[in-house]
């Protein structure tokens, strides 16, 4: 059974490229894309997303309040934070939401995802 992905990021080259990525990434595909924070929160329950890979900046509610909303949320999925800040901005989104983790957006890649699945999914 494949990880069920919704995207999250309001540009959309970014979006191609996770939407690229994920595709690559055996066992995975993409439920659904989101272009913002409140549209992320009505399409995860309604896709059964299993993971979310959420930009930081969302106009609106921003990534950081999205993933605690989803966190906090009944069977929640894995919350990917990403963005092009550093890892040690990276490490405080995490803690300050509840997010599984945090990947800057250059060094996400097929092996980075299913490396990382297999330690939430164990």
């Amino acid at each position: 059974m494949d990880v069920r992905v919704l995207l999250v990021d309001d540009q959309p080259r970014y979006m191609q490229a996770l939407a690229s990525v994920v595709g690559e990434t055996v066992g995975f595909t993409v439920v659904g894309q989101a272009g913002t924070g409140e549209e992320c929160l009505r399409l995860a329950p309604t896709l059964r997303a299993d993971l979310v890979l959420l930009d930081v900046n969302l106009p609106g509610l921003d990534g950081v309040e999205v993933a605690r909303r989803l966190r906090g949320g009944d069977a929640p999925p894995v919350v990917v934070l990403l963005s092009t800040y550093d890892e040690e901005a990276g490490e405080r989104f995490v803690v300050e939401s509840g997010a599984n983790a945090y990947v800057t957006k250059s060094a996400f890649a097929p092996e980075l995802l299913t490396r990382m699945w297999a330690r939430w999914s164990a």
